[in-house]
């Protein structure tokens, strides 16, 4: 051993071939921090000074390769002035060139995952061996920069200008088969033959049957195109990926910027390039909310994980009433490989529950990501059944009956006389109290809510509810449960709407005060949708079911009378009352028809003006500035008010809640971010404005004492 280091060693693999082998001893993953950094610049001295240097194999002891660089030690550096970050950036590319310029060729054994920092390593070397079933790529995009130690000048000499835009501007993970035909790999092989094939490549270059020095002549030249080639590449990229990015991510745009200005000089000069491209990108709030939405997720997943490992794996679930719902969570359990019995009183329900789980299927069939093989054996986990014949191997139960708190108590008293008396049963409700809920259970402890999110195969969201009963390891298994459906689970406590209902419908009421005020529903849509919603708050509240929110309006307003109630009738009610549900009957704020691809089309109706009268007030031109305030406003104290109440447990689950529940824009990172960003204080003033629109846009007592104080939710971390 030439080298033991924290997180690398250095040791002979053959005959004058060194190995440079990242295995890190405090993590389960490679990641490329400073500590780790200042290691490898060791270690490239260590091997540089061996006397019969014939060759370098970069590798990992772990599962993976190198994830990326350490993303904790990002907000730290991009809190410098361009300038700062712009050194410290071409102080990293020099060492990444170090590895590309040693006296001896190089290859890097990819046994795993290989992202980001790691995969602009990768690139360092001259040759890449791939695992069959490792994946590589350059994901910097999703935290709104792109790749700063050489990804951006690398890789459009290695695979072509069109395919490293496509690489570069998407962040996607690549897999093998994907990585060899684009020519970013040298070399597929089994998995357990990674490192022998990179020692054997190595070999094969000392001996003269590679000339590794062309490979990085051609790395270290200007692109090989001439000035019209390059100028339809980039001209016809920036078109598509302009549509695909819009205008509140800059990062993919930025890129072809970059690699067109790069392409056309020698490394050295593309790699400062480069370098002053991220230091912009670094210092844009954009970066800095995606950055943080980053941490926040794993802050979740660290808390998810301390659950799973306090609760053995669900081996047999099951879903009470089938249907749309029933047949959506039936099919997500069985397509993660846990078998479920979908049960319902009528023949018909199952029939639709099947058909649901079975059209999902259709669908990955035809996009060819899965085979018939495996479309059978999801459908084979999936027992639909009429009785609680089975039901004494159930794990865990998922009762999604029709929303009633009556008809649903009745069912859960059923089926727990069927279960196991450690079994737990979960209720997939938007709005019924646990706690109440519970009070039909012998056996409460081991009750609580799981509420997913429609549709359940595309939403990743799942609330688990907490009630006052409920036992930890009946979250727990709810949690382990969740995550073994693909799903990113937030436990959260009981209260009217949870935690993302409960947010959400201050919104609504925000829209609903300002039709009354006279604004166009249309122009609100649209000025949210600018804002960065996904959809508006007309064209959510049709896709969600105007009869499914009124309902849960009613609730909000019995829960929260103080500030969710309302005098007289509101568009809600109006739209309710006209039998206008939205999407589920192609009638709403909008109307809908069905697509070539079989989806609901939106398309105006000129009807509503007409039929909104009464409760829509007289034409007013409200501007852009104060729908967004009015609509914000609402939204952000009551996320404040769930933190404080202790809805949910910290500002990251609050902000992930809503990004993965109602779509709240990534790029703005959260309601308690967009706080943050925005600063108490001006939050605090922007809301006086509004004070006389009544109690949902009054800050808290907390809230402002926090702003007086100059406080913000994320420390020095927005």
């Amino acid at each position: 051993m030439l080298m033991d280091g924290q997180a690398i060693q250095v040791k002979a693999l053959d005959e004058g071939i060194y190995g440079v082998i990242f295995d890190a001893k405090s993590d389960a993953v490679n990641t490329l921090g400073s500590a780790t950094l200042a290691e490898l610049e060791q270690a490239i001295e260590v091997v540089s000074k061996q006397s019969d240097l014939g060759g370098v194999v970069f590798a990992s002891g772990k599962e993976s390769f190198i994830v990326g660089a350490d993303i904790t030690e990002f907000n730290a550096m991009f809190d410098h002035d361009e300038e700062t970050i712009v050194t410290h950036l071409m102080g990293l590319q020099q060492l990444i060139n170090r590895i590309e310029d040693l006296p001896a060729p190089t290859v890097s054994a990819i046994n795993g995952l290989a992202l980001g920092g790691g995969f602009e390593l990768a690139l360092a070397t001259d040759y890449r061996v791939m695992s069959e079933q490792a994946k590589v790529g350059l994901p910097e995009v999703k935290l709104g920069i792109y790749p700063g130690w050489g990804g951006t000048v690398r890789l459009p000499r290695l695979i072509g200008i069109d395919n490293a835009n496509e690489w570069i501007c998407t962040g996607a993970e690549k897999r093998a088969k994907a990585a060899l035909k684009d020519q970013a790999v040298d070399a597929v092989v089994k998995h357990e033959l990674v490192l022998e094939a990179a020692i054997d490549l190595v070999r094969q270059c000392m001996q003269g049957r590679f000339d590794y020095q062309a490979r990085r002549d051609e790395k270290n030249s200007p692109v090989k195109l001439n000035t019209v080639e390059q100028m339809m590449a980039f001209e016809s990229a920036k078109g598509v990926i302009g549509a695909k990015a819009g205008p509140h991510y800059p990062a993919p745009m930025q890129v072809l910027k970059t690699v067109q200005k790069g392409c056309t000089l020698t490394r050295d000069k593309a790699l400062e390039v480069e370098a002053k491209g991220f230091a912009k990108l670094a210092r844009n709030e954009v970066t800095r909310s995606l950055v943080g939405l980053f941490l926040k997720d794993q802050h979740v997943k660290k808390v998810s994980k301390k659950y799973e490992s306090q609760a053995e794996p669900v081996r047999q679930a099951a879903v009470l009433g089938a249907g749309i719902m029933g047949g959506g969570v039936a099919y997500q359990s069985a397509s993660k490989g846990t078998p479920i019995l979908m049960k319902d009183i009528r023949t018909d329900a199952l029939q639709l529950g099947l058909d649901e789980a079975n059209k999902l299927l259709a669908g990955q069939l035809k996009r060819g990501r899965i085979d018939a093989a495996k479309m059978a054996q999801t459908l084979n986990r999936i027992v639909p059944t009429l009785s609680y014949g089975d039901f004494e191997q159930v794990d865990l139960v998922v009762e999604a009956v029709v929303e009633n708190e009556q008809v649903k108590k009745s069912v859960l008293a059923d089926v727990e006389a069927h279960l196991a008396e450690d079994a737990i049963i979960t209720s997939n409700t938007s709005t019924i109290s646990i706690t109440a809920l519970a009070e039909a259970l012998k056996r409460p402890e081991n009750f609580c809510g799981m509420h997913f999110f429609n549709p359940v195969h595309k939403m990743p969201l799942v609330e688990v509810i907490r009630g006052e009963k409920t036992s930890e390891a009946a979250i727990a298994k709810t949690v382990a449960y969740a995550k073994a459906m693909g799903k990113t689970p937030i436990v959260v406590n009981d209260c009217p709407g949870f935690l993302v209902n409960r947010i959400l419908f201050p919104y609504f009421g925000g829209f609903a005060a300002l039709i009354a005020d006279g604004a166009d529903f249309r122009k609100v849509d649209k000025v949210m949708e600018r804002f960065g919603w996904p959809m508006g708050p007309a064209y959510l509240l049709d896709v969600v079911g105007v009869d499914t929110a009124h309902h849960a309006d009613r609730v909000m307003a019995a829960g929260f009378p103080d500030r969710m109630e309302h005098e007289g009738e509101n568009v809600i009610d109006r739209m309710f009352q006209l039998g206008r549900f939205g999407q589920k009957n192609s009638e709403g704020f909008y109307r809908y028809e069905t697509d070539r691809k079989g989806k609901p089309k939106k398309l105006d109706d000129p009807k509503v003006d007409e039929l909104l009268a009464g409760v829509l007030g007289d034409a007013a031109d409200i501007a852009d500035e104060e729908i967004i305030a009015r609509m914000m406003i609402p939204l952000c104290i009551e996320t404040a008010r769930c933190l404080e109440e202790g809805i949910v447990d910290s500002a990251a689950e609050a902000d992930m809640g809503l990004i993965y529940g109602i779509g709240f824009p990534p790029f703005r990172g959260g309601a308690l971010h967009y706080l943050d960003q925005m600063g108490l204080a001006a939050f605090c003033e922007l809301a006086q404005n509004y004070s006389h629109l009544g109690p949902l846009y009054q800050p808290t007592e907390k809230m402002l004492a926090m702003a007086a104080a100059g406080q913000t939710y994320f420390g020095g971390e927005k």
